[in-house]
């Protein structure tokens, strides 16, 4: 259960909060559709309710905040907008790494992608998906922990017709299961067809909060739909009509020839275009939206209803299996004047039911195009009829909506309506299809241990070719730089076999591990995985000790394949001589390895501060170039108290002997911070940690 209380944003200078005071319950085993037009304050409803923007009040989900439970991610899954994934991440492999930050079987990867149908894609690159298979994925990374809760923003967004009814099937699935489910949409339809109750927000405040049904009785408007070459004038003689009868009718034209009317019916509309001479392609009863206003301010509504106008056309005057279906969409004298006029094609379902004169069919009926109303597409949303859909159309027929609904598809397949109306029949039979499965539960989740951070961290850096790539390029980089300092000369046998010409700050080698460093944070922040449910990458102390060790085994092997590469280059073409191993290779490795390994340190503390790759390796770029002239100038000045340099007494080593030995190593490690650029590696990573340390306490007590 969530219960939202009191939700407020912070306004921005002199505008009013764009959400303003929002309250309300979505319960357990219920959809609850969180609906307004474009503007209304919706998403930002969600993302305070998930603490993803700062303002006023609180949601607590079963009883608790979001941020007083351990592990968000296995209570509340969460849609909002695009996967945030890197765009050249496989399918399989970004679940992959889910399941290691959340802390379920990797196997979890391959159930989920069971459930939502993406198995023949799971080797398919997130940036080459489309936006049906998005949306899937979408719902993948929401269901991969087993949450209880499901918030999703408008998550229909875009989708086709099938697309649109197997997610709010999904949904409701997972209501049917126990769970909570909130969504918001734009469209007042599409929230009386899939919830179970409806909250509707304008301008930031709650104007209704009520079941789906008495959303549809209340709230939604019959209208009439009319498609005419001539809807201007016809727009006209009914504003006209309306005027001499003093009757309330609105008249509105949504785009080319489509009008819609409320207010009126189809016999009223269709008597005058019929004593105008006015020829029409379509009549239809309709429930839309909240009124004129809405449905011309939302863009999803807009964007949708010329679609189900056809499918409601064709269930009122096309061949209904049903004889109950065609007398509820029969209660006035309106479907003896649409039928003849839309559907061509006589029917011993409807041809009883017209009593009315023949001479309107007739005269309509050739003006009208062989079956127009099939010609543009119908993406309707979720053809199934839900316990609420039948009141959606309370006004003028209860039986109207769902009729409507469960015959979307057949104008897209085939003009004849006798073959694609078997599907309506049954889905009149079993109003809840059960053709989806959500991905079995996780019975058992593994207590946390030191190395589900690691495994996430493996997984994402393995996970793509930029690691890869930047390896090979350092290799590359470093043998030909060695080839061509060891035909110049005058370079020593250190700097030959590391690649590091005097006149380079650093290393291929190191600016390699500089990057991958910095790549580690600022892939988080580019492509926030983790992200989702808290809005920030998590400033965890084991995320970051998890990146620092990946980065430093990363640093590692580059540093000794580098090394490797470069020798048996110089072998190949110089011989043996350029290869030979001086007398004080320890103490040159434990170097070489240090400053590869301050490097990637360095940039991902870097990345992790500024929020970007491009700073982390500008941080270590800026070691050798500012901080060690820095460190050079305190280090070799003379002291007041001692004419011996800082730098000289610590090559002196220590004087005392320690009793428990030891002092040989520490002695090792005191030159190597002697020399300029270890000291100032070590500097800019100790001034590094401590900003990470002050962010990460800065966010907490925000």
């Amino acid at each position: 259960m969530i219960e939202a209380i009191g939700l407020t944003s912070i306004p921005r200078k002199e505008q009013p909060p764009a959400v303003d005071n929002v309250s309300f319950e979505a319960h357990s085993g219920r959809v609850t559709a969180l609906l307004g037009a474009p503007g209304a304050g919706k998403t930002t409803a969600l993302r305070l309710m998930l603490e993803l923007q700062r303002g006023r009040g609180i949601t607590y989900f079963r009883g608790r905040p979001l941020h007083g439970i351990p592990h968000p991610a296995h209570e509340v899954g969460v849609l909002l907008g695009d996967v945030p994934g890197h765009p050249a991440r496989s399918v399989r492999g970004h679940l992959r790494m889910l399941c290691a930050a959340s802390g379920v079987p990797a196997r979890r990867a391959d159930e989920v992608l069971e459930a939502v149908g993406l198995v023949s894609l799971r080797d398919e690159r997130l940036g080459t998906l489309s936006r049906g298979m998005d949306r899937r994925l979408g719902l993948a990374c929401a269901l991969l922990p087993d949450p209880h809760t499901l918030v999703l923003d408008d998550p229909a967004r875009g989708l086709a017709v099938g697309e649109r009814r197997w997610l709010y099937d999904m949904l409701r699935e997972h209501a049917a299961q126990g769970g909570t489910v909130l969504c918001s949409t734009a469209d007042p339809k599409e929230a009386a067809r899939f919830a179970d109750h409806v909250v509707t927000l304008d301008g930031g405040r709650v104007v209704a909060d009520q079941r789906a049904a008495d959303f549809a009785r209340t709230r939604l408007r019959p209208r009439v739909v009319v498609r005419s070459p001539h809807a201007a004038r016809l727009s006209v003689l009914l504003a006209q009509r309306a005027r001499s009868t003093q009757r309330s009718v609105e008249v509105v034209r949504e785009g080319g020839n489509r009008l819609c009317v409320y207010g009126s019916t189809c016999a009223e509309v269709g008597e005058t275009a019929f004593r105008n001479g006015i020829v029409v392609h379509q009549l239809a009863d309709e429930v839309g939206d909240m009124g004129p206003g809405a449905g011309a301010g939302a863009e999803t509504s807009t964007a949708q209803e010329p679609q189900p106008s056809s499918a409601a056309i064709d269930s009122q005057t096309g061949p209904d299996p049903e004889p109950g279906a065609a007398a509820a969409l029969d209660p006035s004298p309106e479907p003896k004047f649409a039928p003849p006029a839309l559907d061509p094609s006589p029917e011993p379902e409807l041809a009883p039911p017209a009593p009315g004169p023949e001479l309107e069919p007739q005269t309509l009926a050739p003006g009208s195009s062989p079956e127009p109303e099939a010609a543009p597409p119908a993406p309707d949303y979720g053809p199934e009829p839900e316990p609420s859909a039948p009141a959606a159309a309370a006004v003028p027929a209860p039986e109207a909506v769902p009729a409507a609904s469960t015959t979307l598809e057949p104008p897209q397949e085939a003009p004849a309506d006798d073959t694609p109306q078997a599907a309506p029949s049954q889905q009149l039979t079993t109003p809840r299809p059960t053709t989806v499965a959500l991905p079995p539960p996780v019975l058992v989740r593994p207590a946390p241990t030191p190395l589900r951070p690691v495994r996430y961290e493996i997984r994402r850096a393995a996970g793509v070719a930029t690691g890869y790539i930047v390896g090979a390029c350092v290799l590359a980089v470093s043998a030909l730089t060695a080839v061509l300092l060891a035909r110049i000369g005058h370079t020593p046998q250190p700097r030959l076999l590391a690649a590091w010409p005097a006149e380079l700050p650093l290393p291929p080698a190191a600016l390699g591990a500089g990057l991958l460093g910095a790549l580690a944070f600022g892939d988080e922040f580019r492509h926030p995985a983790l992200a989702v449910d808290r809005g920030t990458v998590p400033r965890r102390l084991g995320l970051l000790t998890a990146k620092l060790f990946v980065a430093s085994l990363t640093a590692l092997a580059l540093a000794v394949l580098t090394v490797g590469c470069t020798a048996e280059v110089l072998y190949l073409v110089y011989g043996s001589e350029l290869v030979a191993l001086p007398a004080d290779w320890p103490a040159l490795t434990a170097g070489w390895l240090a400053l590869v390994t301050g490097c990637a340190w360095a940039g991902v503390l870097a990345a992790g501060v500024f929020r970007s790759t491009t700073a982390g390796l500008a941080a270590v770029v800026a070691v050798p170039l500012l901080v060690v002239p820095a460190v050079h100038k305190m280090t070799e000045g003379t002291s007041a108290r001692g004419p011996v340099p800082f730098a000289g007494r610590l090559k002196g080593g220590l004087p005392p002997r320690w009793p428990f030995g030891g002092e040989q190593q520490l002695e090792a490690l005191l030159r190597l911070l002697a020399q300029p650029v270890g000291g100032a590696m070590a500097l800019s990573v100790l001034a590094l940690l401590c900003a990470y340390a002050f962010t990460g306490l800065r966010s907490r007590v925000r």
